[in-house]
């Protein structure tokens, strides 16, 4: 005890010890768990953001804050940004709504349990995996493409192409033109006439399976005839003439353009035979093969092309993560409360006001889990992009974290630029955390 009165608390003896006692175990507990954290979290961010201060050779050369700046004037990168931009506005948006329209619909269908399972099936593999099918669906080719071969067909039902996709002439000082334009006989026909028209140049593939044995129709009175066939044999064979071993060319669109002016149209048969009957004497006529019969069918879409790329990472993105948003937000759903919507509809309420002013609105903190949640998946979404998008449009297609790899491993090795890079994406992704964070402590 002091002279002016104050009392000296003196801690009862063994305090430091039941301390110990308290927070020694969860002490020991957590020492694993805040060494890893130490090691591959809290060190390797501090080492990029001092490493984003240094030059492409290491900490010899300090550049400053140029490497941000590089950010926003080398090309690639400010495609990334824009990239990563329209990711961020389309994306998640899209995933939450699509997720709420399955979710409330399938409230109502028997199969609703075969139709969850579906659609979260892409939940289940990598979205590596996920980006090599979309790139194996997606191929320009028809042949092994399954979206470009659904586009042919509907497409070559309303326009057809021709029989025949490319050929040339067998005699060139004969039948003159282009495969794009048809090809015609330099000297005029009568009536009477047999006209063969020989190509070449055609692949054995290509030859209509109902090709037949080419046969030179007889001449006939008042008639202009003629066949179309593969002038081409294996073993040689002369050109012009109907030889054994070559077939005709059946489907085949030929024209007969008359003095007047007027066009008519015959079509070939199995064996290339055509006819043009009631020819009238006098006058010269022009025979040939129509441009027609070369047109080209359709080639679908060049998804993976430069123009398209982005929409179709997009479209495979949300084809990943929509059973993910449908899950969460049908589990929200079942825990909402029935009395409301009863009541609602008691009063007269339609199914469109009930969704619009009661579901989504108890819906919101749900339908904001989802939202953010797939916020932070595309501000760093990465290996979708390497898997699906081809080399030739990788420049194309590039966002924050695939430019900052590509930066620093892809072959670059400028670890001083990549780690500002990898900075600039910590730094966008903090605000979404924060707000997230924010939202849990709220519902606490």
């Amino acid at each position: 005890m002091s002279g002016s009165g104050n009392v000296a608390v003196v801690p009862p003896e063994g305090g430091r010890r039941s301390l110990w006692r308290r927070h020694g175990t969860a002490a020991l507990f957590l020492l694993p768990a805040v060494v890893l954290l130490a090691v591959w979290v809290v060190y390797p961010a501090i080492y990029t953001i001092v490493r984003s201060f240094f030059g492409k050779e290491g900490f010899d050369e300090f550049v400053g804050i140029d490497n941000y700046e590089a950010l926003f004037t080398d090309d690639s990168l400010i495609t990334a940004i824009k990239n990563n931009a329209i990711w961020v506005a389309v994306v998640p948006a899209l995933v939450t709504a699509i997720g709420l329209i399955f979710a409330v619909l399938l409230e109502r269908v028997r199969f609703s349990v075969a139709f969850k399972t579906a659609v979260f099936m892409p939940m289940a593999i990598s979205a590596f995996a996920a980006g090599v099918i979309w790139r194996i669906t997606l191929e320009d080719d028809p042949e092994r493409g399954v979206v470009n071969a659904a586009i042919t067909e509907v497409a070559d039902a309303f326009d057809p192409p021709g029989t025949l996709q490319r050929a040339l002439p067998s005699q060139r000082d004969a039948l003159q033109g282009t495969p794009e334009r048809g090809f015609t006989l330099r000297d005029p026909v009568e009536p009477g006439d047999v006209t063969p028209l020989g190509l070449t140049g055609i692949p054995p593939r290509s030859v209509p399976e109902d090709a037949e044995q080419a046969q030179r129709p007889p001449p006939q009175p008042g008639t202009i005839a003629g066949v179309v066939w593969r002038d081409f044999s294996p073993g040689g064979g002369k050109p012009g003439e109907v030889e054994p071993g070559e077939k005709g060319l059946p489907g085949v669109t030929v024209e007969l353009r008359t003095p007047g002016g007027e066009t008519r149209t015959a079509e070939t048969d199995a064996k290339g035979v055509f006819r043009f009957a009631d020819v009238q004497e006098g006058g010269d006529y022009r025979v040939g093969v129509g441009k027609k019969t070369f047109a080209q069918g359709s080639d679908g879409v060049s998804w993976l092309g430069e123009k398209l790329i982005v929409p179709s990472l997009l479209i495979a993105y949300i084809w990943i993560w929509a059973g993910f948003a449908m899950v969460v937000i049908g589990a929200g759903l079942s825990a909402m409360p029935r009395d409301v919507l009863e009541a609602a509809r008691t009063e007269g309420a339609n199914e469109w006001q009930i969704f619009r002013k009661i579901t989504v609105p108890l819906l919101a903190p749900v339908l904001s889990v989802v939202f953010i949640t797939m916020v932070i998946n595309v501000l760093k979404v990465f290996d979708i992009v390497l898997s699906l998008a081809p080399g030739s449009v990788q420049d194309d297609a590039t966002v924050i974290a695939v430019s900052m790899w590509r930066t620093s491993f892809g072959g670059v090795n400028d670890f001083g630029l990549g780690s500002a890079i990898a900075v600039f994406l910590f730094v966008l992704v903090i605000p979404v955390l924060a707000l997230n964070i924010r939202r849990f402590r709220r519902e606490q």
